[in-house]
């Protein structure tokens, strides 16, 4: 049986993301996925590095909920070396 690939966020890689910004708006956030969130007790979002004007700046981070994502486009892989299948998850959590 062919096993089937199965699609995750990659630490390190580019995406643009559509999500709900208001009633009749989205919103676009092109960036660096770092993570997950926990916002709340049982909400979840995904931490995303936002592209910086100044390389001497603080990195800019936006939390994006779970529940308001309509799409994911990815831009840019980062590989990783050795096997993925094997590999424990990053622990990037913020909170």
């Amino acid at each position: 049986m062919v096993k089937k690939e199965e699609w995750k966020l990659i630490d390190g890689s580019r995406y643009k993301i559509l999500s709900i910004a208001g009633r009749e708006s989205s919103l676009e956030t092109e960036g660096i996925f770092r993570g997950y969130a926990t916002i709340g007790i049982e909400e979840a979002g995904l931490v995303i590095e936002l592209p910086s004007e100044n390389k001497e700046s603080v990195e800019n981070l936006r939390i994006i909920p779970l529940h308001a994502i309509l799409a994911i486009d990815v831009l840019d892989i980062k590989q990783h070396e050795g096997k993925d299948e094997e590999k424990e998850p990053s622990g990037h959590y913020y909170g």
